[in-house]
């Protein structure tokens, strides 16, 4: 899979967050969460019509170009919120936090800032400068959306059932449209031709008519699967885990022992981001200081618990991995020759 260039102009548009944020931090009115939402609602309309203005012809080629842009700007904020509430700079976003989303100010609030501010922020900016190529961005975009949606999964609830479920603010109110967006973003990344492969009939044909037996690598995954399988079980507590992960874990095994599964690819890199995301939060979270002492995991079953959940999280990226490098077994398999029949005098 080619990385398509990063976008500058989106980068350094994004990047102007930060002495955005910082000159807010110190406006009297952001103090109250009713000015808090308005400023925001008022800087994302700012921030959308000067994407649109200086990147006319490639929203009209790809209207995800500007929710990209958006979104990069929103991952730039997210990494000053986890810098600021870790220590590591000040000054910043604590207006924020304080009156627009104090579930953020949790220890898994703080890695899905982090989360959000590189690998999702790096993504737009693939993704964005895709855009402005006219190159394919399918394979990132699969990714992103199931990054993103695994993040909504846990945000929201946290935010109505956790902590602060007494202390929603009208800034929560802004999510909505960061909910629907991503669905509808979803739909068109779906929607997009799949990059052409260069496996010929015969070649689909011959990888399909192996055995599970003459395919090491596919017979490792099936392991690791029933493995990963067994381990969501034990963590039974993960709801979100229990109800869509482990589903997919059986199909992706029925998908490797059974050709022509052509929907494996396209699920195996939404998954991949998924879990990636949720295993990098549960594992950053499970070991931060915020975190009650009582959910925190001792210092001494570190090792063994990042160890086990960084095989939890690899596992997905391989299976994704396996699919994209050979993917003539998930290929619909050639139709066979027309059938020759005698005539009749």
């Amino acid at each position: 899979m080619d990385i398509p260039p990063l976008a500058g102009k989106i980068a350094v548009l994004s990047l102007g967050a930060l002495p955005l944020s910082f000159a807010l931090n110190y406006v009297s009115v952001l103090s109250y969460p009713l000015g808090v939402v308005l400023m925001s609602s008022l800087i994302l309309g700012l921030l959308s019509l000067a994407i649109y203005s200086l990147s006319r012809s490639d929203i009209y080629y790809d209207p995800l170009y500007a929710v990209f842009a958006v979104f990069a700007f929103t991952s730039v904020v997210d990494l000053l919120i986890a810098l600021q509430e870790d220590g590591y700079m000040a000054g910043f976003m604590a207006f924020y936090t304080k009156e627009g989303e104090p579930y953020l100010r949790t220890a898994h609030g703080v890695f899905i800032c982090y989360w959000d501010g590189i690998v999702h922020y790096l993504l737009y900016l693939a993704m964005t400068g895709a855009i402005r190529k006219r190159k394919s961005y399918r394979n990132l975009g699969l990714y992103w959306l199931g990054s993103f949606i695994m993040s909504i999964l846990v945000f929201l609830p946290g935010n109505i059932l956790g902590k602060y479920s007494s202390e929603i603010r009208p800034t929560f109110f802004l999510t909505v449209p960061f909910v629907l967006v991503p669905c509808w973003a979803g739909l068109r990344v779906f929607s997009q031709t799949q990059v052409p492969t260069c496996c010929t009939p015969n070649t689909v044909e011959e990888a399909q008519r192996k055995g599970l037996l003459r395919r090491p690598v596919d017979l490792a995954l099936i392991i690791y699967l029933i493995f990963a399988a067994f381990f969501t079980l034990f963590r039974g507590l993960m709801l979100v885990n229990m109800f869509y992960v482990l589903p997919f874990y059986g199909l992706a095994i029925y998908a490797l022992i059974f050709p022509g599964c052509s929907w494996l690819p396209d699920w195996a890199l939404v998954f991949a981001g998924a879990i990636g995301q949720a295993q990098f939060s549960h594992m950053g979270a499970s070991m931060h200081l915020r975190t009650p002492f009582t959910y925190r995991v001792p210092e001494d079953a570190w090792t063994s618990f990042f160890l086990c959940n960084l095989l939890y999280a690899l596992g997905p990226h391989l299976l994704a991995f396996r699919c994209l490098w050979r993917p003539a077994f998930f290929l619909r398999p050639p139709p066979g020759p027309p059938a020759n029949h005698e005539k009749q005098h």
